[in-house]
């Protein structure tokens, strides 16, 4: 019997496979995020899945989205990109994604790293949302308005309500998989993952360890193991720190 999924979910192998395993996995890793924000700027005015088939050009085009690099971008490079037929070919666009590079960093600078500033708009917990249909489902609310406003006045571009709404969706701010679907209930789980990452003293994971935490929580016996390890690794590094003090 075929699982039920989101209705935009349409019947293509790529846009089912980033449905089932991508879309709505709360993200912690910057640059991940940063692929995400750039990626969701180059879709305005066409699908998603025209990104998704140019994904993997555009991983290689912007160097893995490395935004210490892309901040580094020259005219020689940006000719590159627009000479790029594997990628979407659009000034604007991609001189906004090295303007956003230079931004991102400088969030990063900020606020140690950018998943600490752009989960603050959640107040570090994924919003669980409880749609029955997919009409029901916003285009943007009053928190994307609040970051499109807060990421423009830092000098992003492309990154009105529409498009930060979009990125929220995608990285797992909230949870807009519909209730009929498998991965609304999959996806909350995450959620919950995310939410004691934030709530304990698992915070001071580093990046790629609550990425594996996270991952892992989608195997229910493998996630136990890895939050009994997690927790051991850090009460020990917690008891030594103790010592020395």
């Amino acid at each position: 019997m075929d699982k039920e999924r989101c209705g935009w979910c349409r019947n293509d192998s790529q846009y089912i496979a980033y449905h089932d395993t991508e879309w709505g996995v709360p993200i912690v890793d910057d640059r991940l995020l940063f692929e995400f924000l750039i990626l969701e700027g180059m879709q305005a005015g066409l699908s998603w899945l025209t990104i998704l088939k140019k994904r993997e050009a555009f991983r290689e085009a912007f160097l893995n989205f490395n935004a210490n690099k892309i901040a580094k971008f020259n005219q020689h490079n940006i000719n590159l990109l627009l000479n790029n037929t594997g990628i979407i070919r659009n000034k604007l666009k991609t001189n906004a994604a090295i303007k956003n590079a230079k931004a991102f960093l400088e969030v990063q600078h900020e606020w140690k790293c950018f998943s600490n500033y752009i989960w603050h708009f959640v107040n570090g917990h994924p919003i669980q949302n409880n749609w029955g249909k997919l009409n029901e489902v916003p285009t943007k609310t009053t928190i994307s308005d609040a970051m499109s406003k807060d990421l423009k006045s830092r000098g992003f571009t492309f990154v009105g309500s529409t498009i930060c709404y979009a990125f929220m969706q995608a990285v797992g701010l909230v949870n807009d998989h519909t209730v009929h679907c498998f991965r609304h209930r999959e996806i909350n789980q995450l959620g919950k993952a995310k939410e004691i990452l934030a709530q304990t003293n698992l915070i001071r994971l580093t990046r790629n360890e609550s990425e594996r935490f996270i991952a892992a929580l989608q195997n229910p016996p493998k996630a136990n193991e890895k939050l009994k390890q997690l927790f051991k690794k850090h009460t020990v590094k917690q008891h030594r720190h103790n010592e020395k003090e």
